[in-house]
């Protein structure tokens, strides 16, 4: 299986994010079997507590959005897995979703912890998910956590009990004073990330959100044993490319799927 990590900046902007979103796709849809994008990849973690201002934020799904990308999946015939907030009615969902190479959504994982919203947020339409699930492929299988479900006990054993082949972990990590900070990465959370991982048992994609308002990107592939098998430093957009099985590296790479870019 290959693999594409893509960390692209997310900007205020969603009709450029989609449109950049759709041509990390085609750039490179032919040379991997699987392409996994952050949390709230169209939108960012624009909420404000705010239903009037957050809810036109939310895509539903299925619908249009996800109908581009399921032609996208079928046109290249690869999984693509994205996070989104989620719309349905007057319920806001933080959402990650893996569409499969014939277009369909075989996955769809609602993110538990609470920290995407403010402690005030309305629970009647800031909602989360009620569990964990898998679905198995031609790959394995694979489950969802978003962000900080990695960093719930319960959920973290839920996966564990799953056993699925792979984790797909989109997130959203920003340091407080939105710096950029890689010292403190490599130093400090880059290692409670991949600790979360080990005490899963299961290898993990992990890919971070980079925009403007201070999430900081990099990506990683953490094998089984809490080894990181290949990574894509923090501040930096472009694509971790993996092929590998079992959480082992065949032709790790590193590279921006751009040509001239998009800044």
């Amino acid at each position: 299986m290959k693999v594409g990590l893509c960390v692209l900046r997310i900007t205020g902007d969603r009709w450029r994010n989609r449109d950049r979103i759709i041509r990390m796709i085609e750039a490179m849809g032919k040379n991997v079997d699987l392409i996994l994008f952050p949390e709230a990849a169209l939108t960012g973690l624009a909420n404000n507590d705010d239903p009037v201002h957050d809810l036109p934020l939310g895509e539903p799904i299925p619908g249009e959005f996800t109908y581009t990308l399921g032609c996208l999946a079928r046109r290249y015939g690869v999984y693509i897995g994205i996070g989104l907030l989620e719309r349905e009615e007057d319920h806001l969902f933080d959402t990650a979703i893996l569409i499969d190479p014939a277009g369909e959504i075989i996955l769809r994982y609602r993110r538990i912890s609470p920290g995407w919203h403010g402690d005030n947020a309305d629970p009647v339409v800031y909602r989360s998910g009620d569990g964990v699930s898998k679905v198995t492929t031609g790959f394995g299988s694979f489950a969802f956590l978003i962000c900080g479900d990695l960093f719930t006990d319960e959920l973290c054993d839920s996966v564990s009990n799953l056993r699925p082949d792979w984790l797909l972990f989109p997130f959203a990590r920003s340091f407080e004073d939105g710096k950029i900070d890689k010292k403190r990465w490599h130093r400090e959370e880059k290692w409670a990330y991949v600790e979360r991982v080990q005490g899963i048992g299961v290898p993990t994609f992990m890919v971070n959100s980079l925009d403007d308002d201070g999430t900081f990107g990099g990506a990683m592939v953490v094998a089984a044993s809490g080894r990181v098998v290949t990574e894509l430093d923090i501040g930096e957009e472009g694509v971790l490319y993996f092929g590998g099985k079992d959480g082992v590296p065949n032709q790790p790479n590193q590279a921006n799927p751009y040509s001239g870019g998009y800044h």
